[in-house]
């Protein structure tokens, strides 16, 4: 499963490209995520072209020794002048349990675990021989099945973030084919 989220996005000369200057940065335990692959392959598998980037690409990483937001900040404007196209947002998952309310991180993996729905919970990087590296910490069953479902943190406590996500994302009517599953 993992090398047919990897084709997919290695198909899209633009992701490849984003993948490129991510990891030109050379930060820890890093990768891109969240719509960046969720997106394409649910465009893949509604038989479309990869939707553009015309959401905000998710850069994560992990370095317990670096995490001030101001970085996160230079780090998206540096990534900005080399694809000014594309709204970055990098957040380093080492301080991100702050703002989000969880225990400690322990690493990027660890961090995704905590996203709101496991078709999210999904990343890539290139990895050291120019393959497409995917990390799926809840799996790949749900974004490949085309099923909408929280994680389990969002299933009572923050059930209303979800149901936010769901109403303002439309998921449903950009791809039909999803199912909902609530929890």
């Amino acid at each position: 499963m993992a090398a047919r989220v990897g084709a997919i996005i290695a198909a899209d000369p633009l992701r490849w490209q984003v993948l490129q200057q991510v990891q030109a940065l050379g930060l820890d335990d890093c990768w891109v995520g969240a719509g960046f692959v969720r997106n394409a392959v649910w465009d893949h598998l509604h038989g479309r072209a990869c939707s553009p980037l015309d959401s905000d690409v998710d850069v994560i990483w992990f370095d317990r020794q670096r995490c001030s937001a101001e970085l996160d900040r230079q780090l998206e404007e540096q990534l900005r002048a080399s694809h000014p196209g594309v709204d970055w947002s990098v957040k380093n998952q080492a301080r991100m349990h702050l703002k989000n309310g969880d225990r400690p991180y322990l690493s990027s993996a660890d961090a995704m675990s905590y996203w709101p729905e496991t078709a999210t919970a999904v990343a890539v990087r290139l990895g050291a021989e120019g393959t497409c590296e995917v990390c799926a910490p809840l799996g790949l069953d749900d974004l490949l099945r085309l099923l909408i479902r929280p994680t389990a943190g969002f299933i009572d406590a923050k059930r209303p973030v979800f149901l936010e996500r769901l109403r303002s994302k439309n998921w449903q009517g950009k791809w039909p084919l999803l199912r909902l599953e609530q929890g």
